[in-house]
């Protein structure tokens, strides 16, 4: 099954797509990736480290990482796949290009590396099992309800891309061409 094409999307179009998941991720970010970490920190009793060392380094280094994944990853949600990254307002369209040529849930990805570079930052188990939740209830998400609900939208060439690209590990070179 080929990809309609969409037509090109008006400037009004791209606006509203982008105040959709501009409130989206607000939310979903607000909650999951700093008030509920927040709460992990509080309750464990950490607070700022008074120095910064290696640990906080290599935290800000992989939290900025997973940051900049989650972005690219919506921002490529807004631009080629006309939705946001909510499941009640997904993308119109199958996205496999940007980060989603490479492994086929980099959001997710890049908010487990935020969590994580954030537990590295304060030095703190508590979190790092928060993180360890979040990808846990991230895969079940993914595996029983987001990935049927792509093949019911999407069909082969969702079947393809999965064929083609990874879940979780990174393929540095992909099949990718062959999806579309």
């Amino acid at each position: 099954m080929m990809q309609q094409e969409l037509p090109k999307p008006s400037g009004w179009t791209i606006a509203f797509v982008l105040v959709r998941t501009i409130t989206y991720a607000t939310l979903f970010v607000g909650f999951l990736l700093v008030f509920l970490p927040a709460r992990v920190l509080s309750w464990s009793g950490i607070v700022r480290p008074p120095n910064i060392g290696a640990a906080q380094v290599v935290g800000l280094v992989v939290g900025t990482a997973g940051t900049l994944v989650a972005v690219w990853c919506i921002a490529t949600f807004i631009v080629i796949g006309r939705g946001t990254p909510a499941p009640f307002d997904p993308p119109r369209r199958l996205v496999i290009v940007g980060p989603y040529r490479f492994v086929r849930n980099p959001m997710y990805i890049g908010a487990a590396l935020a969590l994580s570079g954030a537990a590295l930052f304060y030095e703190s188990w508590a979190l790092l099992w928060y993180s360890a939740a979040f990808a846990l209830i991230t895969h079940l998400f993914v595996v029983v309800y987001e990935e049927p609900a792509l093949r019911a939208a999407f069909g082969d060439a969702y079947m393809r891309y999965c064929q083609s690209v990874h879940r979780w590990w990174p393929k540095l070179k992909s099949g990718i061409n062959d999806v579309a």
